[in-house]
């Protein structure tokens, strides 16, 4: 019973996740400081120089360096710049000084950044990164913006003591292994060491003592919050702590189970890898911030010799920086896009000499770092001035390199789901991002009064494609033919099954979604610069082909008789496979293949799901061919997790959350940690590997094209949908003709903010 609350820790998700409104572009506790350390109360406006904007809860980690949530982050994203920025389709812009255009959807857009960025590939195999800052930036507070800021915060973000979210500390930057070695966290050594251990070298008996007590009665309290979150949503009675385990994926606990136990059962499944087990299991705060003294404990401790600096961070000038990395990694320019934080504000300018290796900080101890995590700084186009009972309020920064944003103020409100759609009507809010649905379409057409109307006098829609898409995935390994998931006669067993099932996605699709999703045809998200396009040379609708090539489908058919094709290619596919087929109908399976098959579908056991109903039609068709779909339709998310990644599904119905970078190794290489399909192909292995080792775009897209041709012909993903969200703007109080065009989920309402204008 997972849901959301863990759904959005998975890069697999069973069910799309709306997304957060500035987080896409993307506790309380607030106090009354400022950035420059004033007190300074500041009242909610209302008024033609203030523009309301909803989101989720906040933690009140607004650092660039420890956001964590959706909604921290678009705090981070309005109070900060990045040393790099990607345009609408998430493909990096090198020339941002001067800027750089780019046709979109038929028109041409100029993006600029920070700086300029040169790529060279050395002829012993390392990578430089020449970077060139503009020398006109200025922080909020009027402070010049040089190279020492930036170095300052890679810096930070490669300290071995470093526990944000950022994984800059895994690119192949020359050095870094050396830099890190040799030290880690007090908390991370006493976790490995034991509750029992007995060798005090690096820490003394009663800080160990201290530490397991302080650790033991977060675990507890962590486990507690899974506990109540499970009661409030109905699944368990209250003090149930081994049902509501069982029902977050942790089953076997004793029937009187405490929380303690229940943590206890965490760990010992994480192995101990606390930092991802706060990550993932989470039902509302982080472990660490549960512990009454964590920040003791985030201190690195020397256990060997270390290098003390990174020999591939190169400073040029005042200016420039060139980062040199050991290989050649396709995602590596991603890591560029790190922000630029004041080293005058998070660090201590006099522990700064980059000539002799000192960065802002003591290396280990970034105590001074995190004193600042809920009053962000930064060069961004608002400064921060409060957090106060749920509301963050900004005010616009006349600094701002693009120049001081036309609406002086932005205050970003926690706001429930239930009010993203009438607070906006009720003239409360003027921007949201609601969980968008054909319900959620006939409110805002309510509140425009009628007609279907998405965008009227009341409410401005903008939709775009979520980043991600649904799918259904088969497993090579338990849909086969004889013993060889690889076999031609294997493949044909699966294509056949996804032949049949793929044309019943343009009424199932519409039935759920109507026109707030389309179907796709490749294993990729439409979002991403490598999605192949419609008019690109050998698109080709998703097991369209019969066995022998030709096209089953003609434009002309009605759909009745789209479903009577596919049945016919689908019963080519099982002969070719080695069926016996007879009179229309499989009459028999060979060796390894069955009759029967079944289809796993997280549908909360009522049916609720965008595929219930293409699956349910395809069983009557499979049925009518003398073939059995048994569509399973699970009530307990956690149990559709385990299916398809312990390797027991045989069919199971999913979404991916798409990255920018389109690497497809953790998917489907064949040592992919996430292979749930279970193919292993030597040829898509190589292109997979090809791919990375190049930063030739076009060149890259083409391989991905050829990987996901091979992925069809394995017969293992159909996709199935891409569904749409949405941007709500007061048409009241919001100039809509100064939003942003063509948006998308790369490039949200919040990437042109300082042009939005409020009447």
């Amino acid at each position: 019973m997972k849901n959301a609350k863990k759904l959005l820790a998975f890069i697999l998700v069973a069910a799309m996740c709306s997304c957060l409104l500035i987080g896409c572009g993307g506790k309380k506790d607030g106090g009354n400081e400022t950035a420059g350390g004033e007190t300074n109360k500041v009242s909610e406006s209302s008024g033609n120089d203030t523009l309301v904007a909803a989101d989720t809860g906040f933690e009140s980690k607004f650092s660039p360096f420890f956001a964590a949530s959706a909604a921290d982050q678009g705090i981070v994203d309005l109070t900060q710049i990045y040393m790099m920025y990607t345009d609408r389709v998430s493909n990096p812009v090198l020339k941002g000084i001067e800027g750089e255009t780019r046709e979109y959807n038929g028109t041409e857009y100029t993006y600029t950044g920070p700086a300029d960025i040169e790529v060279t590939e050395n002829s012993d195999g390392t990578v430089s990164y020449d970077i060139k800052m503009r020398d006109d930036l200025k922080f909020a507070d009027g402070t010049a913006v040089d190279i020492d800021d930036f170095i300052f915060t890679l810096y930070v973000l490669l300290d071995p003591s470093y526990d944000g979210s950022s994984t800059l500390y895994s690119a192949p930057i020359q050095g870094l292994e050396e830099y890190r070695s040799g030290m880690d966290t007090l908390f991370n050594l006493l976790v490995a060491a034991g509750r029992d251990n007995t060798d005090y070298t690096y820490w003394t008996e009663d800080q160990q003592k201290a530490f397991w007590e302080d650790l033991d009665q977060a675990g507890a309290a962590f486990a507690q919050e899974i506990v109540d979150y499970c009661v409030e949503g109905g699944y368990n009675e209250e003090g149930d702590v081994a049902g509501a385990a069982g029902n977050w994926g942790f089953s076997g606990l004793a029937a009187d189970a405490t929380a303690a136990d229940f943590f206890n059962a965490m760990c010992e499944a994480y192995e101990w890898d606390l930092a991802s087990l706060s990550g993932t299991e989470s039902a509302g705060s982080s472990l660490f911030d549960l512990m009454n003294d964590y920040d003791a404990y985030s201190i690195g401790v020397e256990t060997g010799k270390s290098a003390d600096h990174v020999a591939g961070i190169q400073r040029v000038d005042d200016y420039s920086l060139r980062i040199v990395t050991s290989e050649l990694d396709a995602t590596m320019i991603y890591n560029l896009a790190q922000p630029i934080a004041p080293l005058h504000y998070y660090g201590d300018e006099a522990q700064y000499d980059y000539d002799n290796n000192k960065f802002g900080f003591t290396k280990g101890d970034l105590s001074i770092v995190r004193e600042k995590t809920k009053t962000p700084m930064g060069a961004g186009p608002y400064t921060f001035k409060e957090y106060s009972d749920g509301v963050v309020y900004l005010e616009a920064n006349s600094n701002y390199y693009k120049g001081e944003p036309k609406t002086k103020y932005v205050n970003v409100k926690e706001t429930q789901e239930a009010d993203k759609i009438a607070g906006i009507d009720a003239g409360t809010i003027d921007v949201s991002a609601p969980s968008y649905s054909t319900d959620a379409a006939k409110q805002i057409a309510e509140y425009n009064g009628g007609d279907d109307s998405l965008d009227g006098s009341r409410i401005t829609t903008k939709l775009i494609d979520y980043r991600g898409y649904g799918y259904i995935g088969i497993a090579a390994k338990n849909v086969k033919v004889g013993d060889d998931p690889a076999s031609d006669a294997s493949k044909n067993l699966r294509k056949g099954i996804a032949t049949l099932i793929a044309a019943y996605r343009d009424e199932g699709i519409d039935s759920y979604y109507g026109d707030t999703a389309s179907v796709i045809n490749y294993p990729i998200s439409n979002t991403s610069w490598a999605a192949p396009q419609v008019t690109d040379d050998g698109y080709q609708v998703a097991y369209s082909v019969d066995v022998d090539g030709n096209a089953i489908y003609t434009s002309d058919m009605k759909a009745e008789d789209k479903y009577e094709a596919a049945k016919k290619a689908a019963l080519g596919y099982f002969e070719a496979a080695g069926y016996t087929v007879e009179d229309g109908k499989v009459t028999a399976a060979p060796e390894g293949a069955k009759l029967e098959y079944t289809v796993n579908i997280g549908a909360d056991g009522v049916g609720d799901h965008p595929s219930f109903l293409i699956l349910k039609n395809a069983a009557d068709a499979f049925k009518a061919i003398g073939m059995t779909l048994t569509v399973n339709d699970m009530a307990q998310a956690s149990d559709l997790f385990a299916s398809y990644q312990s390797g027991a599904a045989e069919l199971w119905c999913a979404a991916w959350q798409a990255s920018s970078d389109p690497d497809m190794y953790q998917l489907y290489h064949s040592n992919g940690s996430t292979n749930y399909y279970q193919i292993a192909d030597e040829d898509l292995d190589t292109l997979i590997m090809d791919a990375r080792q190049s930063t030739d775009q076009s060149y890259r897209k083409g391989l991905y094209k050829a990987a996901m041709e091979i992925i069809m012909d394995w017969g293992v993903e159909l996709p199935v949908y891409q569904r749409s969200e949405a941007y709500l703007f007061s048409s009241e109080r919001i100039d809509t003709s100064t939003l942003p065009q063509d948006m998308t989920p790369y490039w949200g309402w919040t990437a042109e903010i300082e042009n939005i204008a409020v009447k």
